[in-house]
């Protein structure tokens, strides 16, 4: 029985050093490109996102910025999230607007050589897990081909996911799509033998593009592809 306690302990707390927490902050300092914050975000490369007070009643997410060195942060161009039925918001950051960052950390996509992986991470992990069967219909229904950084990116945009959380040969990152950057590393090294190309999914009804029959790919290039 201890064992297992101290099993789960030590899971608990790779977990939490795995995970990149949120941070709030406030821009102090404005220079082009360049912000200084109140206080550094949780990992270099994690995204946060700035939030402008119009009035007393109206704010919005104006922009993301990308944690650097310290408490410097880079600006990120584009809109901020995206929603159709809505005016996008411009890029105009100011001294004193708040930053949250690792603003939806917790919405993460798994993207698993298969089931029982895929299985166990989630079990073991309370975030809000976006199952890979959307990520499959999103990349079949906009002929995106095998997933990559741009892809990513849009679709964590349209559907508000914070981190990819990727299972590599011997190790597991997390990817923020917005950054371009590794946020989280850990070993992991699971033997495994039963790989599903391009990744593990329940559905079984689309045989288009990546999806078919002669365009399986490698599941571990695929996922090494992204950088």
């Amino acid at each position: 029985m201890k064992k297992i306690v101290l099993f789960l302990l030590a899971l608990s707390l790779a977990n939490a050093e795995f995970y990149p927490t949120k941070t709030n902050t406030t821009i102090t300092a404005i220079n082009g490109n360049s912000v200084t914050l109140a206080k550094a975000l949780n990992k270099k490369g994690m995204n946060g996102v700035v939030i402008h007070k119009f009035d007393e009643r109206l704010q919005a997410i104006v922009g993301y910025i990308a944690q650097s060195n310290g408490n410097s942060a880079i600006t990120i161009k584009g809109t901020a999230i995206t929603h159709t039925s809505l005016p996008s918001v411009k890029n105009n950051y100011r001294v004193g607007d708040s930053v949250i960052g690792g603003y939806m950390y917790d919405n993460i996509l798994l993207l698993a050589p298969n089931e029982k992986i895929y299985a166990d991470i989630t079990r073991n992990s309370n975030k809000n897990w976006i199952h890979p069967d959307i990520f499959a219909t999103f990349l079949s229904k906009n002929s995106q081909g095998f997933p990559n950084r741009e892809n990513l990116e849009i679709f964590a945009k349209e559907y508000q996911v914070g981190l990819i959380y990727i299972i590599k040969k011997d190790f597991a990152i997390l990817y923020d799509p917005i950054t371009h950057s590794i946020v989280g590393k850990r070993e992991f090294n699971d033997n495994v033998v039963d790989v599903k190309s391009p990744f593990y999914m329940r559905l079984k009804s689309i045989k288009s593009g990546l999806f078919s029959t002669t365009n399986k790919g490698n599941y571990y290039k695929i996922m090494d592809s992204i950088k």
